[in-house]
């Protein structure tokens, strides 16, 4: 689904991962972040799609509001055990979006 964001200026964060051969323990956890992320001051919403290159934009209100949920404590646990053990590579990037549009049927 297409997330339903209001008028720029805001920000999207895209996170492209490709996972390891371990996912013990993965399933959970991200349900957990799901629900957290919901939760969050400023968080606007989230598109993911996965496959052999795993690809979740999400977004935020401003720029103090990712920063928030870097630091919240569950996301940094779940960042660690990515790090550590689902993830064989990943990167982060961070953007202003200052225009959108759309097209529907």
């Amino acid at each position: 689904m297409i997330a339903n964001t209001p008028h720029p200026p805001y920000y999207a964060v895209i996170f492209s991962s490709i996972r390891s051969q371990n996912v013990e323990g993965y399933s959970e956890v991200n349900a957990l972040m799901n629900q957290l992320v919901f939760k969050q001051d400023g968080f606007l919403g989230m598109e993911a799609v996965q496959s052999e290159l795993g690809v979740t934009i999400s977004y935020w209100r401003d720029l103090e509001s990712i920063k928030r949920w870097k630091e919240n404590l569950d996301h940094q646990d779940a960042q660690i055990k990515g790090r550590k053990t689902w993830y064989s590579h990943y990167k982060v990037r961070i953007a202003k979006v200052e225009r959108d549009y759309a097209f529907t049927t």
